[in-house]
């Protein structure tokens, strides 16, 4: 499924226009975003929990050249689903 069949799917479950179902979704995704970006985590009962995770600058390899290179310390987005949503998947 991608942002337009969702999108439809939304406005198709709760009698949204697609406008309006658009603009709901994309308001989740920008307030998802943005606590994310602010080191907050969205916790969802029953669906899950999306958090962001540090990861230490390492040393990798060039895969073209094999030169050692250094690969910087960033900041990864992590879901980790709910027992509700592991259930529904589980049937």
């Amino acid at each position: 499924m991608n942002k337009n069949e969702l999108i439809s799917s939304v406005a198709d479950h709760s009698g949204l226009s697609k406008a309006d179902a658009g603009k709901a979704v994309e308001a989740v995704f920008d307030t998802v975003t943005s606590e994310l970006s602010k080191g907050g985590e969205v916790r969802l009962v029953g669906f899950g929990t999306f958090s962001t995770a540090q990861r230490k600058a390492s040393t990798g390899r060039n895969p073209r050249t094999g030169e050692p290179m250094t690969i910087k310390a960033s900041t990864q987005p992590k879901f980790k689903a709910g027992k509700g949503l592991k259930d529904a998947v589980n049937k």
